[in-house]
C-alpha cells in the first residue's frame, strides 16, 4: 500500500528529516583520524533524545545502533564499532530519528584527513546522481525515471549501482512502499504521485556493483574491496518539481566551519 502524505504529516516529516541533518552535522565536525565510530553512535543517539526524538534504526530489525557507518568498501549497513578512522578513509553515516510518530532518514558519506582524488569525484558524481535522481521524482513521472536518471549519471562516468539495496517510501515506517532503485528504465515502474514522500539513496560504486554481506550479518560492502559512497535525501513528489525535505546543507555548513 502506497501512502500519499497530508501537508501536515509532510511537515512533521520534515522535522524529523532536518533533524537528522543536524545530527550527522555535529557528527560531521567529530569525523577525524583516530575517532572510532562507536562513540560517534553514542553521541548521536545522545543528541537526538535531547532534542526530543528517539533513533529511528536502534531496535528496527534488531539494529543495535543509532547510527550505520560504513567505511571505505563497506557499502551500507555497517555496524559501529572501536576500529579508528584512518587518515583517506571514507566514512558513509546513514542515521534515522522517530519524532511526531513520523521518521526522517538521511545518509552523508564524510572524508576523513586527506582523501584521494579518485575517491573525491566518485563521492562528487554520487552527489550528482542524488540531485539527478530528485530532478525527475514529479508527479506524472514514475519510479524508473528516478532509476534512470542515477544509473545514467553513474554509468556515464565510469562507476556501477548497487542493484540489492534500493530507496523506499518514508512515513509512519521507516520503509514503506515504493521501493526506489537506483537504476531503470525511463516510464517504468509505479506511477509518481503528488504527496508521497520518498527517501532516494544513491549507492555508487567505484568498479563492480557486486556486493557481499560480512560475517556480522549487517554490513554490506563492495564484493572486490574498491569504495562504495551513499547519499540520501528524503523527498516529497509535487507537480514540476520536488521538494526536499532533508537539508545536506547544514551539515555541510558544519564542516566548511570544522
Amino acid at each position: 500500500m502506497i501512502y500519499l502524505k497530508t501537508e501536515d504529516q509532510i511537515d512533521f516529516l520534515r522535522e524529523s528529516s532536518l533533524l537528522v541533518c543536524k545530527t550527522l552535522a555535529l557528527i560531521g565536525t567529530l569525523v577525524k583520524p583516530g575517532v572510532v565510530t562507536f562513540e560517534l553512535d553514542k553521541i548521536a543517539e545522545e543528541f537526538i533524545r535531547d532534542n526530543k526524538a528517539l533513533p529511528g534504526f536502534k531496535g528496527l530489525y534488531g539494529c543495535p545502533s543509532t547510527l550505520l557507518t560504513s567505511v571505505n568498501s563497506e557499502v551500507v549497513h555497517g555496524l559501529p564499532n572501536k576500529i579508528p578512522l584512518k587518515d583517506g578513509d571514507i566514512v558513509s553515516i546513514d542515521c534515522g530519528v522517530l519524532m511526531n510518530e513520523f521518521y526522517g532518514d538521511v545518509a552523508y558519506t564524510f572524508q576523513v584527513g586527506n582523501v584521494s582524488e579518485e575517491t573525491k569525484n566518485l563521492l562528487t558524481v554520487t552527489k550528482e546522481c542524488l540531485n539527478l535522481g530528485i530532478q525527475a521524482a514529479i508527479a506524472g513521472n514514475r519510479v524508473g525515471d528516478i532509476g534512470f536518471a542515477i544509473q545514467h549519471h553513474a554509468e556515464n562516468h565510469g562507476y556501477s549501482v548497487v542493484r540489492e539495496l534500493v530507496g523506499h517510501g518514508l512515513g509512519k515506517k521507516l520503509h514503506e512502499a515504493p521501493e526506489v532503485p537506483n537504476y531503470g528504465k525511463r516510464g517504468g515502474g509505479v506511477l509518481l504521485k503528488e504527496g508521497l514522500v520518498i527517501a532516494i539513496e544513491p549507492m555508487i560504486n567505484l568498479k563492480s556493483r557486486s556486493v557481499k554481506q560480512l560475517d556480522d550479518g549487517w554490513t554490506i560492502a563492495t564484493a572486490d574491496g574498491m569504495p562504495s559512497a551513499h547519499f540520501e535525501h528524503d523527498v516529497v513528489v509535487r507537480k514540476g518539481k520536488a521538494e526536499v525535505l532533508s537539508d545536506h546543507s547544514i551539515i555541510e555548513e558544519a564542516l566548511n566551519k570544522k
